[in-house]
């Protein structure tokens, strides 16, 4: 953004942003987190729904940030048939003539095929189908789903502007769709631990267990080599019916976020074994509550916490094992990375990443605002 120009939130009236979320993947920590930085900076935030319902407390949480409108049509990852998101585009240009919306962001590409807006329109890749399969699969997506491809191609080339949350992600979607119009990257960020407690000896790790991007295999076969308990935290039901049971971890099932806070301000040691991770907002949280992080060695967390962090193979259990017992072995070399890993987590902020969001915002709405000049 020039500096010639204040930020647009700051004008009156304030710029309306329409979000799309859902509330079963890491969009909804996400799109809260950011969206309460926002309009803390003056923005007026909607929030469009999709997919299965959320819960009480989400709905309070989303409601007082903005407002809240859930819609009758499916995430692309659990919808059955390819016409059920046709209807997408119309209930979204409800929302936003109803509304008064100035700027549209969309947290999946599938959702912008089809529409046409006059309004600028911003699209992010948390992960699609297309580059799961390649990072877990190493496959291309089964023709039945080839239609994952279409739509997420449709909605980049409607974008005005595309954005990954990593470098790492930007290059797989690169790999996976081509070459990819006004694509950029900014980091998420993370809110600070809200209380630190004396750390204890076991080796922590959450995630959406059912999906085999979090790869909880590994981990689950590490723990009995591991000379510390292994706890994991998170859902082994999905909503398409994916199912992983826990054999040698101790499994604490579903938690709210804040409890999950709580278990990661107290382990010594935080895990993350993801095959694919277009971010990773876990290790993130866990080094900003003082963990030492054993991650999989993958692309992603190279970019992110290189020099910060162990790294293990992704299809080896007694590799990883051996790592966490390093640490658990080793209260020096444990220390030290905790504190590389807090020192690099200061880079990955709510603060910056809403600085960068704010920008990309006012030059996306900087046209709009000088033509009323």
């Amino acid at each position: 953004m020039s500096a010639a120009f204040p930020s647009l939130a700051q004008a009156s009236p304030a710029p309306r942003i329409l979000m799309t979320v859902d509330a079963v993947g890491g969009v909804w920590r996400y799109a809260m987190d950011l969206s309460a930085s926002l309009v803390a900076s003056g923005y007026q935030m909607t929030f469009a729904g999709f997919g299965p319902a959320p819960s009480a407390a989400q709905r309070v949480e989303a409601e007082r940030i903005g407002a809240l409108i859930w819609l009758d049509a499916p995430l692309d990852w659990t919808a059955h048939d390819e016409k059920q998101l046709d209807r997408i585009p119309d209930l979204l240009r409800a929302i936003i003539d109803r509304e008064g919306i100035d700027l549209v962001h969309l947290n999946l590409p599938s959702q912008a095929c089809g529409l046409q807006l006059d309004i600028p329109l911003l699209v992010i890749s948390h992960s699609c189908v297309v580059t799961w399969f390649a990072g877990v699969r190493r496959s291309m997506v089964p023709p039945d789903w080839q239609w994952h491809y279409r739509r997420n191609r449709a909605g980049f080339d409607a974008a005005d502007v595309v954005l990954a949350p990593s470098h790492a992600h930007a290059d797989m979607l690169r790999t996976s769709y081509g070459h990819i119009r006004s694509l950029g990257v900014v980091h998420n960020g993370a809110r600070a631990a809200a209380t630190t407690s004396a750390k204890e000896p076991m080796v922590f790790s959450a995630g959406r267990w059912w999906d085999d991007g979090k790869n909880c295999a590994l981990l689950d076969a590490a723990a009995p080599r591991s000379a510390w308990p292994v706890i994991m935290a998170g859902s082994v039901a999905g909503p398409n019916g994916q199912r992983h049971e826990l054999q040698h971890a101790r499994s604490l099932g579903e938690l709210p976020h804040a409890e999950i806070e709580r278990w990661m301000a107290r382990a010594a040691i935080v895990a993350s074994p993801s095959r694919y991770e277009p971010f990773g907002l876990a290790p993130l949280e866990a080094a900003q509550a003082g963990a030492a992080l054993v991650l999989a060695d993958i692309p992603t967390y190279r970019e992110l916490w290189d020099g910060a962090a162990l790294f293990a193979a992704v299809d080896d259990a007694e590799a990883f094992a051996s790592t966490l017992n390093r640490f658990a072995n080793d209260e020096g070399l444990r220390h030290q990375f905790a504190i590389r890993a807090k020192d690099r987590a200061g880079r990955y902020t709510l603060a910056a990443q809403a600085t960068a969001m704010r920008s990309v915002y006012d030059q996306m709405l900087q046209p709009a605002a000088m033509q009323e000049a």
